[in-house]
């Protein structure tokens, strides 16, 4: 196991220097100026304008820049955000929690409710409860999160006023009322991107239960006298379990995708909205922090699917 993730993070380290080169590319070739709005400040003397500018290095030719930024984030310098005035590192830190809480919660809603459906319709498939999970799923993964967000901030928020529509990161509350007040405030963005990726889940473990479920192994196993709940469980999930392995694991840096119009919608100040922000002010390095740190998730959790096929089948070797 060793020498095989040795192997899997040398592979790593080109595939991340690739990524980040396009990402800086893109960003410093892309129109708009952190220091724009300074020009049109007459407040501001131009040699103050000049100054910044030279200080940050925005003059400087891109390939410079570049290894300027790759220099300071080996050193563990992410740079310094031109709208907050801050340094970066710092301020996605101040962002992470929230986004980690919300995205954690979601995706375990997620996996507690695909698992268990997915799997008992498989084993009774065209069935009554078969066909109900089928139509909710299709329902579920075709309605975009942005549609369903808005239609429970209108139900739970405006109609019947049960739960508050803007997240708040100050409340006003101390002991066993702040957490009731942050699940509270948390129950509506959590449904949208658990059930969302819950549905598109559902229907991913149902369809590899189904391929697993009539294979000849499974017959002997019950031709043995085991009982259907052992043949399912210890026989049949556990190999079907290895492309859900996949799946989830190269969900969860597009959970974060998702997460940006979530957080927009319920104002979560988390690294979407930070993102979000950080494009429309043309805050380059924080934009590039945040993209990168996403390129390097899915990255991890690839390397994790990986090692997840180990445990599921020992017939993977990682030699």
């Amino acid at each position: 196991m060793g020498p095989y993730l040795l192997r899997r993070l040398v592979i790593a380290i080109p595939s991340l220097l690739g990524i980040s080169v396009v990402l800086f590319a893109v960003l410093a070739l892309a129109p708009g100026d952190p220091f724009g709005e300074l020009a049109t400040n007459p407040a501001i003397p131009p040699e103050v304008r000049m100054a910044l500018r030279v200080k940050f290095g925005l003059d400087d030719p891109v390939p410079l820049r570049y290894l300027h930024w790759l220099s300071a984030m080996l050193h563990g310098d992410w740079g310094f955000s031109f709208a907050s005035r801050i340094n970066v590192d710092t301020l996605i830190l101040q962002r992470l929690p929230a986004t980690l809480f919300v995205i954690g919660s979601a995706q375990l809603l997620a996996l507690v409710v695909a698992l268990p459906v997915g799997v008992y319709a498989a084993t009774r498939p065209y069935s009554v409860f078969d066909q109900i999970a089928n139509t909710l799923a299709f329902v579920g993964f075709s309605l975009p999160t942005f549609f369903t967000g808005l239609l429970l901030i209108l139900v739970f928020s405006i109609q019947l006023d049960w739960l508050p529509f803007v997240y708040r990161a100050d409340i006003d509350a101390t002991g066993w009322h702040w957490y009731w007040e942050q699940f509270r405030q948390s129950i509506m963005p959590i449904t949208v991107l658990g059930l969302f990726q819950g549905a598109s889940l559902t229907r991913y473990v149902r369809s590899a239960v189904l391929d697993v479920i009539r294979l000849d192994y499974v017959t002997t196993a019950r031709a043995k006298g085991l009982g259907e709940r052992t043949v399912v469980i210890k026989h049949v999930v556990r190999n079907a379990m290895i492309p859900v392995v996949t799946l989830v694991a190269l969900q969860l840096p597009a959970v974060f995708g998702g997460a940006i119009v979530t957080e927009q919608i319920f104002r979560i100040p988390g690294i979407g909205a930070l993102l979000i922000s950080a494009i429309l002010s043309n805050d380059t390095p924080v934009v590039m922090a945040v993209t990168f740190v996403f390129a390097c998730l899915v990255v991890l959790f690839n390397l994790l699917a990986d090692v997840m096929y180990g445990w599921l089948d020992p017939r993977i070797s990682f030699g």
